[in-house]
């Protein structure tokens, strides 16, 4: 079995836990299910295009940083210029949790990524409790019909849908409704990197779709390179969060980049 097929067996019980704890229609009943969403396809069309994320740890890299505070880093990542916030709510695997995007939703003006392996309808309704502006879908995940039902239930919930994919296979995966397209440079089944594979998936896709360069983005260098050949996002999480103050890292790297 491979990492990401015990992902999702562990996540088919965490959701059926929590499914019995709270029902959707207590998911409902929150302060920020009636706000108005921040859209990041906007935010990354009109600012530095990066979505930086808050995470502890990964299967691939175990520890990365456990110490720092979400709002601290967070904010911090808005002070200088993100574009959005991509926050991991998985806990098994990333050391995640709602309350990540719960404690920083009323102090950014940023949209924020609830990133994380949806599988089931409640957890939309989860993320919208969260005060999420949008969502992940990984291909690899799901089936295509599964990527339009919840593209569709996601815009009911006024939630922006970003999918993910790696392979050829996964561009069939594409409808005209999803709001951005996210290109892992890294395979979740063996976590290799390839940002050449990734600029050729992308040069299949129609032309005005907002695509994202997720994953496996180690320098300005590659960053740089990704841009150069079209990339719109970029969804930089370990490059921060493996410094001491991942704040301080994203301040340099953006100084570097507006050169």
């Amino acid at each position: 079995m491979n990492i990401l097929n015990k992902i999702i067996q562990e996540k088919k019980e965490e959701i059926a836990f929590s499914k019995s704890k709270i029902s959707i229609d207590q998911l409902k009943d929150s302060e920020f299910f009636k706000r108005e969403s921040f859209s990041l396809k906007k935010s990354i069309n009109n600012k530095s295009g990066i979505i930086a994320e808050f995470k502890r740890k990964s299967p691939s890299k175990g520890i990365i940083n456990a110490k720092v505070l979400p709002l601290e880093v967070t904010s911090g990542y808005e002070s200088f210029g993100a574009s959005g916030i991509s926050i991991l709510t998985d806990k098994d695997f990333f050391g995640g949790s709602s309350d990540d995007i719960l404690n920083v939703r009323n102090h950014i003006k940023i949209p924020i990524l609830r990133k994380d392996f949806m599988i089931d309808e409640y957890q939309f309704y989860e993320a919208k409790n969260m005060g999420a502006d949008a969502v992940l879908l990984i291909a690899a995940c799901l089936s295509a019909e599964q990527v339009l039902e919840f593209t569709e239930l996601s815009h009911e919930l006024s939630l922006e849908v970003m999918l993910e994919i790696h392979t050829e296979e996964e561009l069939a995966y594409f409808n005209p409704k999803i709001d951005l397209i996210g290109i892992n440079n890294r395979n979740l089944k063996n976590f290799e990197v390839d940002l050449d594979h990734s600029v050729r998936l992308k040069d299949q896709l129609p032309k005005d779709v907002v695509s994202v360069a997720e994953s496996g983005i180690y320098s300005i260098k590659d960053f740089l390179y990704l841009k150069e050949k079209g990339f719109k996002g970029f969804l930089m999480g370990e490059y921060f969060m493996k410094n001491e103050n991942p704040v301080r890292a994203f301040e340099e790297f953006i100084s570097k980049t507006n050169r």
